[in-house]
């Protein structure tokens, strides 16, 4: 059994896959040959969790309350849609990673000539470079709030304290996926309280979660739509996913596969799940309290910060969202810089020790954000997180194309290529989602 598999594997590859991604920290997690159900499916909770960070980072935050402050409960369905969008994507990415043993940037290497792969991985360190300037500067914005610690101060302390947590990975990866899972479990607790306090109606926000035609019909409403669903499917997250699935130790043969994709689709659509709750949360709440207290204008985070304790008639509201954006800011941080390690490792297949590797991805966030911090200060960091969502919206295409083009090749895939109805889908969601980026970005532009 397992050598067919190989040999069926290998037929639409250039290459075998000699290179494993994540080398120091690949299959070791074990999995369980018997027990039941939950037994088996614990080994595989983490991954799910740590791209489900990248679905409620702070690049999110401003769309989700500006649709929220000015247009009240309407823009939730286009969070759900969303969300919808990024579960079938993610089986994707867990299905391309399980099957071949490569992730999307190993992938894209063998199946691209060298100048094609050569672009793609500019690209993709572009579209890392600019989620994680978002990233960088959410945390650094909540360090500011919580403490008035100066955004450039804030910048640096936000980037040492990620180096310093992914050197536990040397520990094990169950680690960072527990670190991880922590801090979702803040943001959860924070928002809501955040519900509960801003008290909002309920039957506007079941009306929410259906699609209304003004949505498109309204300029800017749907401009705001558009923006929240080019923030939610994140490109990095794609390549992330393909790789940290292989941290399970799955056997080399058709039934353990089948099991291992079985579960790992579970948990990362259990985990997108909770993120869709985190981006409703926010929206709602800003609904809550902005949209219906004519305060309409706010789509700021730190305006957010400020009014919501006057607004609320309530002391901790403002400061359980600053400690939700730290905790938000520093999931996506940490998450973002191993996505980066595996882009690099992945598009140029170079061995660089992992200390290393992760400094060069922080500098290539970082000194961006300082350098702006410092010249145009909190107005220039707000800027620049509105063009770091354009450069990701561009970007996102160069990785959803080749992610849906593999896992439907019978060559590639074997007997784990995509159904006809999945494929079809895919390609369907791609160009939606293609679309609405390239006119985002267009309107953005001129």
């Amino acid at each position: 059994m397992n050598k067919s598999v190989t040999v069926e594997q290998h037929k639409g590859w250039k290459k075998s896959s000699d290179n494993v991604s994540l080398p120091e920290v690949h299959g070791s997690i074990n999995i369980p040959d018997k027990g039941g159900f939950w037994k088996k499916f614990s080994a595989f909770i983490g991954p799910g969790l740590m791209v489900a960070v990248g679905y409620m980072d702070p690049g999110n935050w401003a769309t989700d309350i500006a649709g929220g402050a000015k247009f009240g409960y309407t823009l939730l369905s286009v969070i759900l849609i969303s969300n919808l969008f990024a579960m079938l994507l993610q089986h994707l990415s867990l299905k391309l990673g399980i099957a071949t043993g490569r992730d999307l940037a190993q992938a894209c290497r063998d199946a691209y000539s060298r100048p094609v792969s050569f672009v793609l991985w500019i690209l993709a360190e572009v579209a890392i470079a600019a989620c994680d300037l978002a990233e960088v500067i959410g945390a650094a914005v909540a360090l500011n709030l919580l403490f008035g610690i100066p955004l450039t101060y804030g910048i640096v302390i936000t980037a040492i304290d990620v180096i310093f947590i992914l050197f536990l990975q040397n520990k094990g990866f169950r680690i960072i996926e527990v670190i991880v899972g922590g801090l979702i479990l803040i943001i959860l607790l924070c928002f809501g309280y955040e519900i509960i306090v801003s008290n909002p109606e309920w039957f506007g926000v079941a009306r929410g979660l259906v699609p209304d035609a003004q949505i498109v019909v309204n300029p800017e409403m749907l401009y705001i739509a558009i923006g929240i669903l080019g923030a939610t499917v994140m490109p990095h997250n794609l390549y992330l996913h393909s790789s940290i699935v292989q941290t399970r130790k799955i056997k080399n043969t058709s039934a353990a596969k089948k099991s291992a994709i079985k579960f790992a689709t579970i948990d990362s659509t259990a985990s997108l799940f909770i993120a869709f709750f985190i981006n409703a949360a926010i929206l709602i709440m800003a609904a809550a309290t902005f949209h219906f207290s004519d305060n309409q204008h706010v789509a700021d985070i730190t305006d957010a910060y400020h009014l919501l304790d006057p607004i609320l008639g309530v002391k901790l509201a403002g400061l359980f969202f600053a400690v939700a954006l730290l905790a938000a800011g520093q999931n996506s941080t940490l998450t973002g810089t191993l996505a980066g390690q595996i882009i690099m490792e992945g598009f140029l297949n170079i061995k660089l020790k992992p200390w290393l590797r992760r400094l060069i991805t922080r500098l290539i966030a970082i000194i961006p954000a300082l350098i702006v911090a410092i010249i145009y200060g909190e107005r220039g960091t707000s800027d620049l997180l509105v063009l770091s969502q354009v450069i990701l919206s561009l970007q996102l295409s160069f990785a959803v194309v080749p992610l849906v083009a593999f896992t439907s090749s019978k060559l590639k895939m074997g007997e784990f290529v995509n159904s006809n109805l999945i494929k079809y889908t895919s390609w369907i969601v791609a160009v939606i989602i293609i679309s609405l980026n390239a006119y985002l970005l267009f309107d953005t532009i001129f």
